[in-house]
């Protein structure tokens, strides 16, 4: 082989690993026709995050039972393909497992364990596949979080499954849409929401108060040897909230907060968490110090001067 038959041989063949180094590490953004989107919802501290692809009606059927040529496909399997949809099949047959979206399969993540319809789901990411029928849905939580579509769905991965009524709607929602309405202090309702229907489920934190305290637990005992802050936010949370009820604990940490830093801040949270607890005298002592504090560290303490009054006057 000549000397420029060896070179062109070796520029392609560089030329091909670079280009496949590119296709390997590029990300490449481009419309989709089903556009991504997602929705949170903080419950408590407990963070429930959606993430698929929306769809739209397009005129198209979207519920219906599978046409006889489809039925080669038994059980549960996906006839979600649309490479091999006959022309006037349902885009969601029913009894088939369906990607609840397009592209990815919709994914649920969630970082507390909760209740779905009552049935607990540990924290986690999962892939949201369902299984519609005309009178009740199967909603799955399966453990392959990243797949595309629900082709590769193993149902022995299936975390949890739930059952769920369809309701219909008067309004047509042309693109898929999730939603979480209405939302209240432990729990939030999932809304499944496509062309005339409506799946809702509930997702349940089962114990705000003990996964809050879990948590600040995990934060302080993390947080860095000079951080004050961390340690003065906590223990003004468990001082403050009625539903927290561990005044020692909090008052622990903004011991460790002054220990860390002497600030304005915690030496005022101390002041009227002591007055709060009926330490009058140590209190205002406390406020005192905190004031100078204040001062010396060029803080606007006039509102907590105020309040400093009126603990001397015995008006709060």
């Amino acid at each position: 082989m000549s000397f420029l038959k060896r070179s062109s041989v070796s520029f392609f063949a560089i030329l091909f690993v670079l280009c496949f180094a590119a296709s390997a590490f590029a990300q490449i953004t481009v419309p989709r026709p089903s556009q991504a989107a997602s929705v949170m919802q903080r419950v408590g501290v407990t963070d429930i995050t959606i993430t698929y692809s929306r769809p739209g009606v397009k005129g198209r059927k979207i519920w219906g039972d599978p046409l006889p040529e489809q039925a080669s496909v038994t059980g549960e399997a996906t006839l979600d393909d649309q490479n091999k949809r006959p022309k006037d099949a349902a885009i969601v047959p029913y009894g088939h497992i369906w990607r609840t979206g397009a592209n990815e399969a919709t994914q649920f993540v969630v970082t507390d364990d909760v209740l779905i319809n009552g049935q607990k789901l540990a924290a986690g990411s999962y892939s949201l596949h369902t299984i519609p029928t005309k009178d009740e849905w199967t909603i799955v939580f399966n453990g392959a979080a990243n797949q595309w579509g629900s082709f590769a769905y193993d149902p022995a991965k299936d975390t949890l499954r739930v059952k769920a009524k369809p309701q219909l709607v008067n309004e047509n929602q042309e693109w898929l849409a999730f939603n979480i309405e209405p939302v209240g202090e432990d729990s939030a309702q999932v809304n499944i929401r496509w062309e005339k229907i409506s799946v809702p489920f509930t997702v349940k934190v089962p114990d705000v108060a003990a996964t809050t305290m879990a948590k600040l637990k995990s934060t302080v005992g993390n947080a860095k040897p000079d951080d004050w802050r961390t340690r003065l936010q906590a223990g003004n949370y468990l001082l403050n909230n009625k539903d927290a009820s561990d005044d020692a604990l909090g008052m622990e940490w903004l011991d460790q907060s002054i220990k860390v830093k002497e600030t304005f801040q915690n030496l005022a949270a101390k002041a009227n968490a002591l007055y709060k607890a009926g330490k009058k005298a140590e209190a205002i002592a406390l406020a005192e110090q905190a004031v100078q504090r204040g001062k010396t560290d060029k803080v606007d303490t006039t509102n907590f001067e105020k309040r400093l009054a009126d603990m001397k006057a015995g008006k709060i």
